[in-house]
This record gives C-alpha cells, structure tokens and sequence, in this order.
C-alpha cells in the first residue's frame, strides 16, 4: 500500500511570517506535526510520502505514485485541500480527508471519497480496511462513531524523517491534548475535551531524542493549546526536561501555550525557565472583565492580567498573546481600551482578531440559537464577521482597521519591544531566542536587509543600542524582535489594511440590505438590559 500524505498550504497570516523566513533562510515557521503524528500510526507495511505544500509544490508524480491521498489541513487551509482532493481524484486516486477543519464542518469536503474526524490513535482500523480493501460500497465516514478520545500512552513518536526538518523555522511536539476551561468561543475542547490528556515524560523524551537525532536544534514549540491545563502532569515532566537539557547541551529553546493564570503558579514557571522554556503565549483577549466573563473566559479574572504578563517576563518568559475584537458587550470605546491595554504591555507581538462562531462551540450554538449566524467561517479575520455583531459592523470593522494600524506602526512596535528589553532579565544560558537558531549568518542578514538597506533602519539601531544597554546577551533577543517585526509590520501594511478596506467596501455596497440592519438594531437593544431590566454593563475593571 503506498500512501501519500499531503499537508494543505496555509494563505498567509501573522503567524507565517513570510518576510522574515528570507532572513534566516527557511521556507516555512512550523513543521506539520498532525500529519507526521498520522504517519506513525499507519502499518509498517505501507510505503510512506508526506508532502508539506507550505514549503514546495506537489508534483502529479507523487499523485501518480499513490494508492491512496490523506490530506489534512486547517479551516483556513480548507482551499487548499480542496485543490488537492480535486487533483487526486481527477487522477483516480481514492482520498481521505482529516484534521481539525474536517472534524469540525465535514460537510465542507465534498470532494473526498472519506471523511476521518477526530483524533487517530486506536481509532484508524476501518480507514486501513478500506484503503487495502477497496469497494464500490465503502463507508464514507472511516472514523469510529462516538466522542470517545484516546489515551495518549497509543501515539508513537511521530515520522520526523518524513520531513526535510533543516526547511522549517522551528520544531514542534505535543505533550497534552484538552484545556480544563469553558470559553465560549472555543472549539478546543469541543475536539479534544475539557480533561487533558497527557504523554508520559519517557514518551515526550523520546521524541525529543528522535528529532535531535536528525539533527533539530533551535526553537521547539510545544503546541498545546494549554499547556498549564494539567497542572500536576507538568510538575513530573518539567525535571525530566531539564534533565534532558542538561544531558544534551540545551539544544533546544522551548515556547509553548498556556492560560493566564499559569502565572499563580511561579513553582512552575521557575521550572519552565529551568527547563528552557523561553516563550508563552497567553489568550488575553480583552481588557473587559464583563466581556470575559460573558465568554467564560473565568480564568483570566483571577489576577490583574497586566500584573499575569509582567511577572511571566520578570521570570524569564517572553509573552506574545492574543485578542479579541467584537465581544458582545463591546462598545466603541473598546478599540481605544484594547490599543492602550496592549500598548501598555510588554509583548511586541499582539496578535488581535475579529472574534469568529467556530462550529460547534457554544459561541455558534448560541448565535445560531438568536439567528445570529452567517455561516462557517473562512478563518480569514479580516472579512466581515461569520455573525451579526452587536455592536455596528461599519463601526466594528473601522475600528478593528485602526487598532491594528496603530499596533503595528513601526514606532509602536518597536516601543513594546523596548519595554520588553526593560522587564526581561538577563538570559541564564545561550539559547536560541529567535525562530531560527541566532546564527552569525541571520545576523549579518539582519543588519544588511534591516540595519543598512531597510525603511526602519533608525529604530532597528536604536533597538540594538538600547538592548545593549542591557547586556550583550539581550542582543540577540532584540535581533529576533527586529525580524519578525518587520514581517508583522509588512503584513499589516501591504495585506491587513487592504483587506480590510475591501471588506468595509463590500459592507457599504451592500449598506441597502435592510433586514440585515434592523436585526443588528434589534439584537443591540434587547443586549442593552439584564433578564430583570437593569442596564448591562459594557466596562472592564
């Protein structure tokens, strides 16, 4: 059996980081961990490709070659397996989609024979059926019925020598699937469920041993959508990475993803630094108490989130986060709120985003309850929402438009890595800070395309003075800030802006559409009062 696994391309976002890949000379941010996760639990009888269109193109010739296509992808990659299923099955090859666009809105891929939603471990012995036994009357549907997840001890070590690692700006591994918490508008834990499940720290090590086997080195993300979310399980695993840091010369620098209150916990986060963690991203989403609440997002009301980022820095974790636009409760006041919320925090990348109804979070059920919904999202943020919004769309999309204007002009980006440089201390170790491994070449590409040939020279040498007044060892740090802000930068000029517009054009060309106007109108009225009457507070703390 020879199977083709092919990872859809991603359009480009805030997170590809398309300008600054040229720099330290990758072709893309992240390996496709989902799909080498995949390959590992296929037969060891089956011959193995996996093509990864986010660094190169897919040749007819592995089409040709296979017996069978998987293809995986994103929602926001859904066009791009769409053209991959289209291409195999006009060569005849039988296809299987999966991944997490696929377990949330399956009837989007009609182009593909099967369909596979959910997780793989223990759960793929019809799909081998039916790819070795092919019939006219194979089921469409190649997944086990049911919402039963897997216990973690099933994954293997995933097929990293599937992958041209040296071609990616970082490395991934997973330790935990599931987050503990109920935020509305999030689908994790409507695909993995609200109690992580963990790997054991020998199956974590392994994996480790296996990519720098092939020689990983650098940046390593630990793409758990929460990493805190088992407390107690991160506390046995932390010794064990330290320990396998020690033993080995840290060649890795770990960042992950965690929730807020990650920071009530400093034994831990001591640990994390111990064991060379570098980086967290934090879901900040807003500085509205009430808006928070309203979106179950109860963790990040514990503590004063400003106080969370700042004493994560003081420690030793440099903090990027995201945000959210279009809450409920959000007022016109909210985009000037959020702009000095973030402008007041020591985290240069700030990633802001319209919200969006993901399908079968309790977000889409209730919009869907109040006939608020639009459709499945494109995952593109800057089109208009999937959702009537409370507050005035024009308004909402101008407002949106500005914020991130102001976020990522050059001077206030580089401000908020100033600040950073200010809160961080010194690192303890030489670790790989940027997205590529602190190479003399990246710095001299660096200082030729930023510091000699580009349009922010002037605040790129002050960043490196005033990074210097630090310490030498912030140099590196404030190189890594440098690079992907100018992708950041570049993306929010030459593509955010503009689709916005685009987007705020087609609102107005469609303006006339009454109905869409006066249920706007109607649902920000009957949101103006409790159940009993009393007004609803729209303000954060």
């Amino acid at each position: 059996m020879r199977a083709l696994l092919v990872q859809a391309r991603s359009p480009e976002t805030y997170w590809s980081f398309e300008h600054a890949l040229p720099i330290i000379r990758k072709d893309s941010t992240f390996p496709p961990l989902a799909i080498a996760t995949l390959a590992a639990l296929l037969p060891d009888g089956w011959e193995l490709r996996l093509r990864d269109l986010n660094v190169g193109p897919l040749d007819d010739a592995d089409l040709a070659w296979a017996d069978a296509v998987l293809v995986s992808g994103l929602l926001v990659q859904a066009p791009s397996v769409r053209e991959v299923l289209r291409r195999a099955r006009a060569m005849g090859r039988r296809t299987v989609v999966g991944g997490a666009a696929v377990s949330s809105a399956p009837e989007l891929f009609v182009e593909a024979d099967h369909v596979f939603c959910g997780e793989a471990e223990g759960r793929l012995d019809l799909l081998v059926r039916v790819l070795e036994s092919p019939a006219p009357n194979s089921p469409r549907l190649l997944s086990p019925e049911g919402d039963d997840r897997p216990d973690l001890c099933l994954a293997r070590v995933p097929r990293f020598d599937l992958l041209d690692l040296s071609r990616y700006g970082s490395h991934a591994l997973q330790f935990s699937r599931g987050c503990p918490y109920r935020c509305e508008f999030c689908d994790i834990i409507e695909i993995f469920g609200r109690v992580p499940r963990v790997k054991s720290p020998d199956q974590v090590l392994a994996e480790l041993d296996a990519l720098r086997a092939l020689g990983a080195r650098g940046t390593l993300f630990f793409v758990d959508d929460n990493f805190a979310g088992n407390r107690r399980a991160i506390a046995r695993l932390l010794p064990a990475l330290r320990a396998w840091q020690e033993r080995n010369g840290f060649p890795f620098a770990f960042c992950t993803e965690a929730s807020v209150d990650l920071a009530m916990h400093p034994e831990l986060v001591t640990a994390m630094v111990d064991a060379g963690f570098g980086q967290v991203f934090l879901g900040l989403e807003t500085p509205s108490r009430t808006a928070l609440a309203q979106a179950g997002k109860t963790q990040n009301l514990h503590m004063p989130q400003e106080q969370a980022v700042e004493e994560l820095t003081r420690a030793g974790l440099e903090v990027y986060a995201g945000f959210i636009i279009g809450f409920d409760t959000d007022g016109p006041d909210m985009f000037d709120r959020q702009l000095a919320f973030i402008s007041g925090l020591p985290i240069p990348r700030a990633m802001v985003n319209l919200l969006i109804a993901l399908p079968g979070t309790r977000l889409w059920r209730r919009l869907e309850q109040e006939g608020r919904l639009r459709g499945v999202p494109s995952g593109d943020s800057f089109e208009r929402p999937n959702f009537v919004p409370a507050l005035d769309e024009r308004v909402l999309l101008a407002g949106y438009r500005r914020l991130l204007a102001s976020l990522y002009s050059p001077a206030a980006y580089y401000r908020r890595c100033a600040l950073h440089l200010d809160q961080a201390p010194q690192p303890r170790r030489a670790v790989a800070h940027s997205i590529s491994n602190g190479s003399l070449g990246t710095l001299g590409r660096a200082i030729w395309h930023l510091g000699i040939r580009g349009r922010r020279r002037q605040l790129f040498w002050r960043l490196m003075a005033h990074a210097l007044r630090r310490g030498t060892a912030a140099l590196p740090r404030a190189v890594m800030f440098a690079i992907v802000g100018e992708s950041l930068i570049r993306y929010t000029e030459e593509v955010v802006l503009p689709r916005i517009d685009a987007s705020l054009s087609k609102l107005d060309a469609s303006s006339a559409s009454l109905p869409k106007k006066e249920a706007s109108s109607a649902f920000r009225a009957r949101r103006s009062r409790h159940d009993d009457g009393s007004p609803l507070l729209t303000q954060g703390p």
